[in-house]
């Protein structure tokens, strides 16, 4: 399996690229992953890369400047994303549908059930005994993994594009469907899940994340864009950041948003106002950043070549970006 490194050249280059938005995110090192990294989910000192030619492949992060392969599961189909939930990794597997693997055993994942879905899953994310899977064309797939080696589909809505990611809170799945922008669903009745409200957005929406009454939704050509879903029959759009490229995937911790940008890397956006998200710092990869997770202060970047592993962004109580003294006075009160 052919790898292509980070090389130190690219790394200095990006550093320097970095170092206008005072170190933020500060990069701390990376791994190789397979050739095509699609998804990342951490969780412990372990980070799960999926990748589009049939790998899981386990890095141990437990020193986050040094990270290293140690185990890792293949012979499986086009792997496109990860979620992780106690002792158990669901993979979305476009040969298969919804796969399940024991990772009891980090670094020696078991595969013990699947499920096969109508289409082509794409995201995937756990919650309560039950997994969400963006399944393309056949939308939101609701299924029971309560039983691990026999998970079973018990609910489902259409959405009228292409489901291609999914995050669940508060009793919502929130869905990036490509062609008509974010769906929100109820699944409080898991076997009966049922669609209250939409909001579509102005690009490709392929990536979500939610927070604090807020979806960020990664909208490809159109960036990232902040909706308000406190009345999830309303849903609402706040705010918005263009991004270089195109925004593919997007993980929010405190007041930054992080969102993997093909073509331009690793983008940090504060949305401590989401009604003015603004981007703070930047960190160019030389691959295509494809997805991002932050798990114990740090976020990692599945960058197709490598995964990419940061410090999370801090502010002082002053509200300047820890490690950015620029614009303290030095007058004495």
């Amino acid at each position: 399996m052919s790898r292509q490194p980070l090389t130190v050249v690219v790394l200095v280059a990006s550093l320097t690229g970095a170092a206008a938005a005072a170190d933020c995110p500060e990069f701390m090192g990376s791994e190789d992953s397979p050739m095509h990294s699609t998804g990342v989910a951490v969780s412990g000192d372990y980070a799960y890369v999926s990748d589009y030619e049939g790998y899981l492949i386990v890095i141990d992060v437990s020193t986050p400047s040094t990270p290293v392969e140690v185990g890792g599961i293949g012979g499986l189909g086009p792997i496109l994303d990860v979620a992780l939930s106690g002792d158990y990794a669901y993979i979305t597997d476009d040969s298969y549908g919804l796969a399940v693997l024991d990772v009891s055993t980090p670094w020696a994942p078991q595969y013990v059930g699947f499920v096969l879905t109508p289409d082509s899953p794409s995201g995937v994310a756990a919650s309560g005994g039950y997994t969400y899977v963006a399944d393309s064309e056949s939308g939101l797939r609701v299924i029971d993994v309560s039983t691990p080696s026999t998970p079973v589909e018990v609910g489902f809505v259409d959405t009228p594009g292409l489901a291609g990611d999914v995050a669940v809170a508060g009793g919502y799945a929130y869905v990036a469907d490509a062609g008509s922008g974010l769906r929100v669903i109820d699944v409080t009745t898991p076997s009966a899940p049922v669609e209250v409200g939409f909001f579509d957005t102005p690009g490709t929406a392929t990536g979500v994340a939610v927070s604090g009454g807020y979806v960020y939704v990664a909208d490809s050509e159109s960036g990232l864009r902040v909706i308000d879903v406190t009345t999830p029959s309303a849903p609402a759009e706040v705010g918005f950041v263009d991004t270089p490229h195109w925004a593919a995937g997007v993980a929010v911790s405190g007041d930054y948003a992080y969102v993997a940008d093909r073509g331009s890397g690793l983008r940090v956006v504060d949305v401590n106002s989401p009604s003015m998200p603004v981007e703070v710092g930047f960190f160019d990869t030389p691959g295509e950043a494809t997805d991002v997770a932050i798990s114990g202060g740090y976020v990692y970047l599945a960058d197709r070549y490598t995964l990419a592993v940061f410090r999370e962004c801090t502010l002082f109580s002053d509200g300047f970006e820890s490690g950015d003294t620029s614009g303290w006075s030095a007058t004495a009160p």
